[in-house]
């Protein structure tokens, strides 16, 4: 059996998800949040609008590296939990390629950002596209000249790192980079994202 996207899609878009007292998600060995897409865009528009131009790389560069840690612990979290083991777990011929196919499909289930692996290069290389992102709504000094899907980046470097990064979870971020080469903010039909090895 191959992975099948659709029914993953499906599946964990089901999983109930319910926040403590202190309004947070105890699931996956992570805490998460359930905050609106609007929260994350006015958090980096205010970020990278507020530095002078010669730092813009470098808040962009935080609010990625921001992602990537989430994506990495999250991610782990996600790919051990029972919600996975019990949906996407039977599903898996070909480790590690098929875990990050079904992280991607799970990224899309839970509205993070239409999203697909169309090429990849095992230890080496992911190409990933995205379509209908809430980063793709970020505008910046009233327009967009610059890549913002900051927190797909990020992602996208944690599942590789969480796949093949140099030494196993919890040690082996930062062994990949992501870099937006297009974006829907540009005008773009859909945002790709190049995961390579630092």
């Amino acid at each position: 059996m191959a992975i099948d996207r659709k029914k993953i899609i499906e599946e964990m878009s089901k999983v109930k998800v319910i926040g403590n007292d202190q309004g947070l998600i105890p699931v996956f060995g992570v805490y998460v949040q359930q905050l609106p897409g609007d929260f994350w865009n006015g958090f980096a528009q205010r970020i990278v609008n507020s530095v002078p131009t010669d730092l813009i790389e470098d808040a962009e560069g935080l609010l990625v590296n921001a992602s990537h840690e989430c994506g990495y612990h999250t991610g782990y979290g996600i790919i051990t939990s029972d919600e996975w083991k019990k949906i996407v777990g039977p599903m898996i011929e070909k480790e590690p390629e098929d875990i990050l196919e079904g992280a991607f499909a799970v990224f899309t289930a839970w509205g993070w950002a239409k999203s697909e692996i169309v090429e990849i290069v095992p230890k080496e290389k992911i190409v990933v596209r995205a379509y209908d992102y809430y980063e793709s709504d970020i505008v910046f000094y009233g327009n967009n000249t610059r890549p913002c899907a900051y927190m797909i980046q990020g992602v996208c470097g944690a599942f590789m790192d969480i796949a093949y990064g140099d030494k196993p979870y919890p040690d082996g971020m930062n062994t990949f980079k992501c870099v937006q080469t297009k974006g829907i903010e540009l005008g773009d039909d859909y945002g790709e994202f190049i995961v390579t090895r630092v």
